[in-house]
């Protein structure tokens, strides 16, 4: 099985999502946080924006959706695709995740992108560099940056024998267009509470939230002969 999670699946949890009332980006303008001509006019900035959601990570917990994940890699592969930065699913016990957009636990030089190190729930300060003297900045797939990740991504779902969709509107590309991979008699499964676009025979939408719709899918999967 391959699993893609979005902001859904953390939201239980108690971390924000980044769209929709009460998100992240309210009260900022998403080029001043999040894009690298924002880093350029003010890092100081940007660093405050990601240390606050950094700390707000370390003080959350894996929701019973996270364990439920972790749990089924005793029965059968589970890989998960995350568009999520935090690292709630390792916490929980998953241990094949591939983030899409970044970990906010980890932070890299801004000019060696390969050079990257886990920092924790600790803040990047203004004069944190790499070996090479270059500033650290959160280790975060931007807005107008290329997401390195998926082309694995796409050999993952590629592979997968069944897709899972969670918690995600499956809007935002490029990782909307992960689900356009999955062989054709894989079926493929969506857990989100709201409406879908994704349609076909093969399709089945599960309209709760994270932890309650993965509750339902393991009855599933258990009909299916896979728990």
């Amino acid at each position: 099985m391959v699993v893609l999670t979005g902001a859904g699946m953390s939201a239980e949890s108690g971390i924000a999502t980044f769209r929709g009332a009460g998100g992240l980006w309210e009260g900022y303008n998403i080029t001043e946080v999040a894009s690298p001509e924002g880093w350029k006019k003010n890092p100081q900035l940007v660093l405050d924006f990601y240390n606050q959601r950094r700390r707000e990570v370390g003080r959350c917990q894996p929701n019973p959706g996270h364990r439920l994940l972790a749990k089924w890699e005793e029965s059968f592969s589970v890989q998960i695709i995350t568009q999520n930065i935090d690292d709630l699913h390792e916490r929980a016990g998953s241990k094949n995740v591939l983030h899409l957009h970044g970990e906010i636990i980890k932070g890299r030089s801004t000019l060696n992108p390969d050079y990257q190190i886990n920092i924790g729930y600790e803040d990047i300060l203004l004069g944190d560099l790499c070996p090479r003297g270059n500033q650290l900045r959160p280790h975060i797939v931007w807005f107008g940056e290329a997401v390195p990740e998926m082309l694995p991504a796409i050999e993952m779902v590629k592979g997968a024998d069944i897709l899972l969709v969670v918690g995600t509107s499956m809007e935002v590309y490029p990782a909307a267009s992960l689900v356009n991979y999955a062989k054709p008699n894989a079926p493929i499964y969506l857990v989100d509470p709201n409406e879908s676009h994704i349609e076909g025979p093969r399709f089945k939408h599960i309209v709760l939230n994270a932890s309650d719709g993965l509750s339902e899918m393991e009855t599933e999967l258990k009909k299916m002969g896979w728990l």
